[in-house]
């Protein structure tokens, strides 16, 4: 039995890192992904149908971004950088602007903050 011409390719071993002359040589840029979605919406099925829906992706896909595997296309990326401040977090560490940190988790805080003084409101009868 021979396999069919559009079988699927295997995967590289290699796996892609960050060039040492960009002194930014660290954790694959899959590895690094993968720990962050695990971070925000750990490796439930429930989980990873939520990864799928956030993305427009199948599972099988989404699987192989929180192994490690794979990592995320650059539009799927920016989907999973929308809804986690995880991701968000460690791209920018990926890309060694750790000044900007600090900036995302401060908007971040606005929701809870609004939340916050909503819930004063009302226990104060205002709302």
């Amino acid at each position: 039995m021979s396999f069919p011409k559009n079988d699927r390719n295997f995967r590289s071993e290699s796996g892609k890192t960050f060039h040492v002359e960009s002194g930014l040589d660290g954790p694959r840029f899959s590895d690094a992904i993968a720990a962050a979605m695990l971070i925000e919406w750990g490796q439930t099925p429930s989980a990873l149908k939520e990864i799928g829906r956030i993305t427009r992706t199948n599972e099988r896909t989404v699987r192989n971004w929180v192994d490690g595997r794979n990592g995320p296309s650059g539009e799927n990326l920016v989907a999973l950088m929308r809804c986690s401040d995880e991701v968000l977090t460690t791209v920018l560490a990926l890309c060694g602007r750790h000044d900007l940190v600090p900036a995302s988790s401060i908007l971040s805080l606005r929701p809870a903050l609004v939340r916050a003084v909503n819930a004063i409101d009302r226990c104060q009868g205002r709302g």
